[in-house]
């Protein structure tokens, strides 16, 4: 088990951050809405599912896991200021599942980053 909690916390945060690319790049309400409400519609909301999308795959490549939770880290930690400071925790009535979202995807992240911690290498 010890082996496989790693790789399943990386495909936890992938499936997040992937499963909400549809509703960016596709310009779901929702999305728009939220966007425009921070003042970050279109480009802020194409650009999130850009670098949502290559974290994504980073977690998947051996070498750059730590470069993708770090990514992560710093897209969802954006999230959860917006939450905090413009939008509130409940965003069109859902009940607050994208501020929970969020911050779940923040902390696996951040287990995922420790569990790297040896492989960051800045020079």
């Amino acid at each position: 088990m010890k082996n496989k909690l790693p790789l399943l916390l990386r495909i936890v945060v992938a499936i997040i951050l992937i499963q909400t690319l549809r509703f960016k790049f596709t310009a779901h309400p929702d999305s728009v809405y939220i966007f425009t409400k921070v003042g970050l519609e279109p480009y802020g909301r194409i650009i999130t599912g850009v670098t949502e999308l290559i974290a994504g795959v980073l977690l998947f490549i051996p070498k750059t896991i730590w470069m993708g939770a770090t990514l992560t880290l710093g897209i969802i930690g954006g999230a959860i200021m917006m939450h905090l400071t413009k939008l509130g925790i409940e965003v069109n009535n859902d009940g607050g599942i994208l501020f929970i979202t969020a911050v779940i995807t923040f902390v696996l992240s951040a287990i995922i980053l420790w569990m790297k911690r040896r492989e960051v290498n800045f020079f």
